[in-house]
C-alpha cells in the first residue's frame, strides 16, 4: 500500500500513465517507503556500467542506508518517481533541492538537482524523456525552478536526453563531470519536442494494434457461431498475413477452422502481438493477466458489459484499463466493432465486419459500431455504388473507447502513408483541447471529415467526457478553424470523404456544369448558389451528346482558366446514338486526366453502369484475378450486423439510385455488367471521378472541397497574433491578482471592469448612475448632451425593444421626461438601475464576447446586436489566441456582415477598428487566463471609429491547463 512519508501527503494525482517511444505504456507514480523491495530488485538488473554512470564509481549493490534515503521522500524537497511496468520498477529518477552553496535546502531555494537510472532493458524507449517531463512538472508545483545535473562525459545517452528536451541550458565541465543546469519553464522549443514525441509514441502504439505480425482470439467458441468463432473466421478468410491464434479453455482439438487452438494464450510457445478478447466481461481480467505475462502488446476488447451498462459497469471498465496499461498494453474498446487494415502484407480484419472491404485510401473511424457497419457498408459497395471511387487503408471502430480514443488514432494517420482522408463518426471528444490541436496539424496535410452524434443530448453511455458548456454551433465552429470539414450526416461524410479522397483540390469556388439534360443542369446551378460557390451558366449537350461531345466539352471546361471545377450531369442513354456507360466513363475520365488539377464530379440519374465504370478507371477495388476473399466471395454483400454489441444507431440504407445493378427504364436496352463493361482496365494511376445520385449531394461535396482548399491556402500563411505598444500586461496581472485576494470568483464592478479593460486599450464609454432625476441632469451636464439614458436591472439590460433606452436626449427637460416616463413604465430607480451616458456616433451595435470552457478552451465570439441575431443564432466564434487573420473571418462569417459593409447604400464602418478590438480583447484573456468571461455589449462601429458602450468582466482563478503539462494518458 502507498503511504505518505515525512512532511507530505501521499500525491496521488502525480499518478499517470504514458506512452513510450515503442508504442508500449508504463506507469509513473511517486516512490514511496513500500518500494523498498521492489527498488533493490530493480537496481539488481541494472548492468554494472549503468551502476557506474549514476554513482561515478562502481556500486555493485545498494546499502540499507541508501535505500531508506532512495524511499524515504518529503515530496517537496526530496522526490523520487518511478515508471512502472507490471508492478515492477523499470526506471527512477529523484530530484533534492539544493541551496547558492549546493547543500541540501529547503524553500525558498529554487534549484534542484536531478538523476536518473533506466534498466539497461528499457533503455532507448523514452523512459527517461518521459519521467523528465513529468519530474520537471512536478518541481515547478514544489516552486522549483531549475534544475543541474552532472553527468560523466561518456553517458552520452543520459546528455542526449537533457539537451534533446528542449529547455533553455547552460553546460560546464570540470573535473571530469559536465554540468547541466538548465530552466524548467515550458519553451516553445520544449513544447513542440513534447508533441512530437507525443505523435510518435501514440502513432506507434496505434500501429502496433493495426499491422501485429500475430493475433490470438480469446473467447473462440468450439462450435461455429458466436462473437469470438466469428472474429476467426473473418481474420482467416481476410488471408491474415501473419500467426492466427484461436483459444479457449475448453479446446480439446488441436485447430479450430484450421487455425492452431490452445486452452490459454500462455500454452503459445510464438510471441503474440494482439489479443482480441470475446469472452464474458467476469472472464477478462483473468484472460489480461495471461495477456500481459505473455507479452501481449494490444488488446481489441469486443466484450460488452462495462461502462455502457452502468456505474458497476464503469467501474469493471476502470479497472480494465488499468490492469492492461500496468502491463503495457493498450485497448481498443471495451464494446468495440474491432479493426481492419487492408494493407497487403497485413489483411487484418479482427473485427465483427463479415466482409474485409476493398482497399484504398481512406482511413475509418467510428465510436458506434452500427455506424461502422453501415459506413462499411457504403464503401463496400464503391465498385458499383453512389460515387463508385475507393476503399479504405484502415478502420477502428473505438466503442466505449476506454483507451484508444479518436486522438490516438489521428496520430497515427497524420503519418500514415496509405491514409489520403480521414472520414470520423464522434459522439464524443475526450480531450477537445487536444483534438483541435491534431486536427489542425492534420488538416494542414491530408483532409479530415467529421460528423459528430449525440449533438443536442448527453454523450452515450459508456462514454465518459468533460463536461462543455459550449453549445453544439460553437463547437462546430471552433472545430472549422481547426481545418475539420464539419457535416451533419454520415452521407456527407462518405460523399465528401471520396471526393477528397481521389480528385484534387479546387483552387476556388467557380464550378462548370455540363451535360445532357437542361434541367439537371439547373438543379446543379442552383444547388451551387445555395451552397456558396459561384457557377457559370449550364452547357447543355442535349440527350442526343455522343462521348465525343462529352470528352470535347468537359476538355474545353477544364482548358478554362475561369473554372475552378466541373459537374458533368448524365441521364439515361435511351437513343442509338447515346453513349453507353463504358463509353461515357472513358470519354470523362480521359478528359480529366488531361487537366488533372481540377476536379471533376458526375452527377447520374439510374446510372449504375457508369458509376461502376468510373470507379474501375483506376479504382482501388479488386480487378480481375484478384486473389482477396471479398473479390471472390460476394463483395456486394454488406457487412452483416454483430452479433452483440452497439446497437444503439439504425443501419442507414444507401438510397435505392445506389444499388449495384439498378433495374433499366423500359424503353433502354439492357445494360452489361460492371465486369463487362470495363474492357481492358485503364492504368492504375488513372485519376477516379465520383458519381452521385442527386446534384446537391455533389454541390455539397464540392462546396466543403472548396471550403478546405480555401482554409489549406490561408494555412498555410498563418496570420500573427499582433503585438500592441499600449498594453499594460504587467498592470494587469497585478490588478487581476488584487482582485482575485478578495474573492475566488467574481464579477467585476464597473469601475474595475474600465481599468482593466484600459489596461488593453479598451476604452469604456462612462456611465454615470443617476438614482434621481436631479442626478441624472448633473451627469449629463458633466458628459455633455446630447446623451443616453438606460436601465441596467437584468432584465432590462441591452433590451431596447423592450423600452429601457431612450436615445439622443437634446437638453435637460428632455432628459426627465424620459426619466418620468421609464420609472412610470418600470417601477422605481432602486429597480431600474438608470444610467446617463453620453452619446456615441450612429453606427452598426455589435456584441464581442469570450468564454473560457473547461473542455474546449478559451473561445472568442462576434455577431450583431438585437433579437434577430439571437433568435437566429448568428454569432461567429474562434478560438483564442486570435490572429489577424482570425478575427478579420470572424466579422466578415456570420450571415448579417453585410451590415458592416454599407448594405442596402448604407455607409460601411469602421472594420479595422473592430478587428482591433477583437484581438485586443483576444489578447487580454490569452494572457491571463484569470480572465474566464467578458461581455462587450454594445460595441457600436461607426464609419471613423467606435464605442464599446457596456462591459462585464469575470474573474476566477483558472483550471489546469493538462495540455500544457507532461504527457499522460487520459483517464476516463
Amino acid at each position: 500500500m502507498q503511504t505518505s512519508s515525512d512532511r507530505h501527503e501521499y500525491p496521488a494525482h502525480w499518478e499517470a500513465d504514458v506512452v513510450l517511444r515503442d508504442g508500449g505504456t508504463a506507469r509513473i507514480r511517486p516512490i514511496t517507503v513500500d518500494d523498498a523491495e521492489r527498488l533493490v530488485s530493480f537496481y539488481e538488473q541494472v548492468s554494472d556500467e549503468s551502476k557506474y554512470y549514476r554513482f561515478f564509481a562502481p556500486y555493485p549493490r545498494l546499502s540499507a542506508k541508501d535505500v531508506h534515503r532512495f524511499t524515504h521522500h518529503d515530496f517537496v524537497d526530496r522526490v523520487g518517481l518511478a515508471a512502472t511496468v507490471g508492478g515492477e520498477f523499470i526506471a527512477t529518477v529523484r530530484y533534492d533541492r539544493i541551496g547558492a552553496d549546493g547543500m541540501p535546502a529547503s524553500s525558498p531555494a529554487d534549484e534542484a538537482e536531478v538523476a536518473f537510472l533506466v534498466q539497461d532493458a528499457h533503455q532507448g524507449r523514452g523512459v527517461a524523456s518521459a519521467l523528465l517531463e513529468h519530474i520537471a512538472a512536478v518541481a515547478r508545483e514544489r516552486g522549483i525552478r531549475r534544475f543541474a545535473a552532472e553527468v560523466l562525459p561518456a553517458n552520452t545517452k543520459m546528455i542526449k536526453v537533457f539537451t534533446d528536451a528542449g529547455y533553455q541550458q547552460k553546460r560546464s565541465f570540470e573535473d571530469g563531470v559536465v554540468r547541466l543546469e538548465f530552466g524548467l519553464e515550458p519553451t516553445d522549443r520544449s513544447v513542440a519536442v513534447q508533441r512530437a514525441r507525443e505523435q510518435r509514441a501514440e502513432a506507434r502504439s496505434v500501429q502496433r494494434l493495426l499491422a501485429p505480425g500475430s493475433v490470438a482470439v480469446i473467447g473462440a467458441g468450439r462450435t461455429p457461431g458466436g462473437v469470438g468463432r466469428s472474429v476467426l473466421a473473418n481474420l482467416r478468410d481476410a488471408g491474415f498475413a501473419g500467426r492466427l491464434y484461436a483459444v479457449n479453455r475448453a479446446v480439446r482439438e488441436k485447430e479450430l477452422d484450421g487455425v492452431p487452438a490452445y486452452p490459454s494464450v500462455r500454452d503459445i510457445e510464438g510471441p503474440v502481438d494482439l489479443a482480441v478478447v470475446a469472452v464474458p466481461a467476469a472472464q477478462v481480467p483473468e484472460v489480461v493477466t495471461e495477456c500481459g505475462e505473455h507479452g501481449v502488446q494490444g488488446l481489441v476488447v469486443v466484450s460488452a458489459g462495462y461502462a455502457e451498462s452502468g456505474p458497476e459497469g464503469h467501474d469493471r471498465q476502470r479497472e480494465l484499463v488499468r490492469m492492461a496499461r500496468a502491463y503495457g498494453m493498450r485497448i481498443i474498446g471495451p464494446n468495440a466493432f474491432g479493426v481492419i487494415n487492408t494493407a497487403p502484407d497485413v489483411r487484418l480484419n479482427a473485427s465483427l465486419a463479415p466482409e474485409m472491404p476493398r482497399s484504398g485510401r481512406i482511413g475509418l473511424f467510428a465510436q458506434s459500431g452500427a455506424i461502422g457497419i453501415a459506413l462499411l457498408s457504403r464503401l463496400h459497395r464503391r465498385g458499383g455504388g453512389v460515387t463508385g471511387v475507393t476503399g479504405v487503408s484502415t478502420f477502428v471502430s473505438s466503442g466505449n473507447r476506454a483507451d484508444v480514443s479518436g486522438n490516438d488514432v489521428i496520430q497515427y494517420w497524420y503519418e500514415d502513408p496509405d491514409t489520403d482522408v480521414v472520414l470520423m463518426y464522434l459522439e464524443s471528444i475526450g480531450n477537445p483541447r487536444k483534438f483541435t490541436r491534431l486536427a489542425r496539424r492534420t488538416a494542414a496535410v491530408k483532409p479530415l471529415v467529421v460528423v459528430q452524434g449525440a449533438r443536442h443530448g448527453a454523450a452515450p453511455q459508456g462514454h465518459a467526457v468533460r463536461a462543455t458548456r459550449l453549445p453544439h454551433a460553437t463547437v462546430s465552429a471552433v472545430l472549422r478553424q481547426a481545418g475539420v470539414i464539419r457535416v451533419d450526416t454520415i452521407t456527407e461524410l462518405v460523399d465528401a470523404g471520396l471526393l477528397l479522397a481521389r480528385q484534387p483540390l479546387p483552387a476556388g469556388p467557380r464550378v462548370a456544369i455540363l451535360g445532357n439534360s437542361e434541367s439537371l443542369g439547373l438543379l446543379t446551378y442552383d444547388a451551387c448558389l445555395a451552397e456558396g460557390l459561384r457557377p457559370l451558366p449550364p452547357v447543355d449537350l442535349t440527350t442526343a451528346a455522343s462521348a465525343d461531345d462529352f470528352h470535347r466539352v468537359l476538355s474545353d471546361a477544364l482548358a478554362d482558366d475561369a473554372c475552378d471545377a466541373v459537374v458533368v450531369t448524365a441521364i439515361p442513354a435511351l437513343g442509338e446514338t447515346s453513349p453507353d456507360d463504358a463509353a461515357l466513363a472513358e470519354a470523362l475520365r480521359s478528359a480529366a486526366a488531361a487537366t488533372p488539377s481540377k476536379p471533376v464530379l458526375v452527377v447520374h440519374v439510374e446510372l449504375g453502369g457508369l458509376a461502376e465504370a468510373l470507379s474501375a478507371a483506376a479504382s482501388t477495388a479488386p480487378q480481375a484475378g484478384d486473389r482477396t476473399p471479398a473479390a471472390t466471395s460476394g463483395a456486394t454483400q454488406p457487412p452483416a450486423a454483430p452479433a452483440q454489441g452497439d446497437t444503439r444507431h439504425p443501419v442507414e440504407r444507401p438510397p435505392t439510385e445506389a444499388s449495384a445493378t439498378p433495374a433499366a427504364p423500359p424503353s433502354a436496352p439492357a445494360r452489361p455488367l460492371a465486369a463487362e463493361a470495363i474492357a481492358p482496365a485503364p492504368p492504375a494511376d488513372s485519376r477516379l471521378i465520383p458519381a452521385y445520385p442527386a446534384a446537391e449531394r455533389a454541390v455539397r461535396a464540392l462546396a466543403e472541397a472548396v471550403k478546405y482548399a480555401q482554409w489549406r491556402r490561408e494555412a498555410a500563411e498563418p496570420g500573427k497574433v499582433p503585438e500592441y505598444e499600449d498594453i499594460d500586461e504587467k498592470g494587469a496581472a497585478r490588478q487581476i491578482d488584487e482582485l482575485l485576494a478578495r474573492d475566488e470568483g467574481l464579477a467585476l464592478g464597473a469601475e474595475d471592469t474600465c481599468a482593466l479593460l484600459a489596461r488593453y486599450g479598451i476604452q469604456v464609454r462612462e456611465a454615470r448612475p443617476a438614482p434621481t432625476p436631479d442626478e441624472a441632469v448633473a451627469a449629463a451636464e458633466a458628459l455633455g448632451y446630447p446623451v443616453a439614458l438606460k436601465t441596467t436591472a437584468p432584465q432590462l439590460r441591452h433590451r431596447a425593444d423592450l423600452g429601457g433606452v431612450r436615445l439622443d436626449l437634446a437638453d435637460e427637460e428632455q432628459l426627465r421626461r424620459a426619466y418620468t416616463e421609464l420609472t412610470e413604465l418600470f417601477g422605481g430607480p432602486e429597480e431600474l438601475r438608470p444610467v446617463v451616458q453620453a452619446m456615441a456616433p450612429r453606427g452598426v451595435d455589435t456584441i464581442v464576447r469570450t468564454v473560457v470552457d473547461p473542455a474546449a478552451g478559451a473561445v472568442l465570439s462576434f455577431g450583431l446586436a438585437g433579437p434577430a441575431s439571437q433568435l437566429l443564432g448568428d454569432m461567429a466564434h474562434r478560438l483564442i489566441p486570435a490572429t489577424e487573420r482570425d478575427a478579420a473571418s470572424l466579422v466578415r462569417s456570420i450571415r448579417t456582415a453585410p451590415l458592416l459593409f454599407g448594405w442596402r447604400g448604407s455607409a460601411p464602418v469602421d472594420t479595422d477598428a473592430l478587428e482591433e478590438l477583437l484581438l485586443r480583447v483576444s489578447r487580454l484573456v490569452d494572457d491571463h487566463p484569470e480572465v474566464v468571461a467578458v461581455s462587450l455589449e454594445p460595441v457600436v462601429v461607426a464609419p471613423h471609429g467606435l464605442s464599446v458602450l457596456g462591459a462585464t468582466v469575470r474573474l476566477a482563478r483558472p483550471p489546469a491547463r493538462d495540455d500544457l503539462g507532461p504527457r499522460t494518458l487520459p483517464v476516463y
